[in-house]
């Protein structure tokens, strides 16, 4: 796949780059933009808004995009992006990648559900330099391995650029970690309002406390004495997640530990953490962390010691 395959800017229905490449580009768009792909894409998708406003959609989930805002959008859920209503442009650079497994645990408090993380508000002292960031990419991607890599990249030129080879693919990677690691460790996630609900509090201490165990809405309310759809209101309201994402998220946190630090069976890890089917865990483990469980199990520590912190 070269650059000049590629469209200017993408139209609805078109695809997304095949997956296992690093795209990445910087558009300005007028009104009328807009891209929908009903199938998703296979890759993940990072937005990082310059100027204008956008507005992106991925399944339930939607967000408008301002100066200063990381939209990433997981692969396989249905999306849609473009200039938001009203708006007199988007200026946007975008990068479509597999990302990799460290990401994960930096995005998490910024999960906005279906697979959409919203990292905002991100401060104005570090614009420039994520805008930086993706200009280098862009320039890396763009490396042949044979010449100095390029020092710099400008705009005006073509817009899109697609890593070939695997220093150049490497090289644009590191770009866009160190805009994810500086937007993600400046930005504020949602975090429960002060004074938060002393009942609410003791349900998510439950949760991640014994994680495996067959904790429902019901059972999670009467044990704070609370009926089921005050509890989940509640929860929902003040912690920004419903009581059943949050304890997805803390089995999926228990199932990685137990990967990384036992060799039960993915079988037994994932009725350990509380999955009633092997087939059902594999499938939210992969999209939570980017690969299935046994190759979770084979990386690194080094790489995957990051994903191990607490949910918040």
């Amino acid at each position: 796949m070269r650059a000049d395959d590629m469209p200017r800017a993408a139209a609805p229905g078109d695809p997304s780059p095949p997956p296992g490449h690093v795209v990445v580009g910087h558009f300005d768009q007028s009104p009328g933009y807009g891209v929908n792909r009903p199938r998703g894409s296979d890759s993940y998708l990072f937005t990082w808004t310059a100027g204008g406003h956008g507005r992106l959609s991925q399944g339930t989930a939607g967000a408008r995009a301002r100066a200063g805002d990381l939209v990433v959008l997981a692969p396989g859920v249905p999306h849609g992006y473009g200039v938001e209503p009203g708006a007199p442009h988007w200026r946007f650079w975008w990068a479509h990648c597999q990302a990799r497994p460290s990401w994960t645990s930096w995005l998490r408090p910024y999960d906005t559900g279906d697979g959409m993380y919203v990292v905002t508000p991100v401060p104005a002292a570090l614009h420039g330099r994520v805008e930086a960031a993706f200009g280098r990419m862009l320039a890396d991607a763009r490396w042949t391995g044979t010449d100095a890599p390029p020092t710099g990249a400008s705009t005006d030129g073509d817009p899109v650029a697609v890593a070939h080879g695997s220093a150049a693919r490497e090289l644009a990677l590191c770009s866009l970690e160190e805009v994810v690691l500086l937007t993600t460790a400046a930005a504020r996630p949602p975090s429960a309002r002060p004074g938060a609900d002393a009942r609410v509090r003791r349900a998510q201490a439950l949760i991640a406390a014994d994680p495996g165990a067959p904790h429902t809405v019901r059972s999670l309310a009467e044990a704070v004495a609370l009926s089921p759809s005050r509890f989940a209101h509640l929860f929902t309201e003040q912690f920004g997640r419903s009581p059943m994402r949050a304890l997805r998220e803390a089995r999926l946190g228990h199932a990685a530990r137990l990967l990384e630090s036992t060799d039960l069976s993915v079988e037994r890890v994932a009725a350990a953490s509380g999955f009633a089917s092997p087939y059902h865990f594999s499938r939210v483990f992969r999209e939570r962390y980017g690969m299935p469980p046994g190759a979770y199990r084979g990386i690194p520590t080094r790489i995957y010691a990051p994903i191990r912190r607490e949910i918040d």
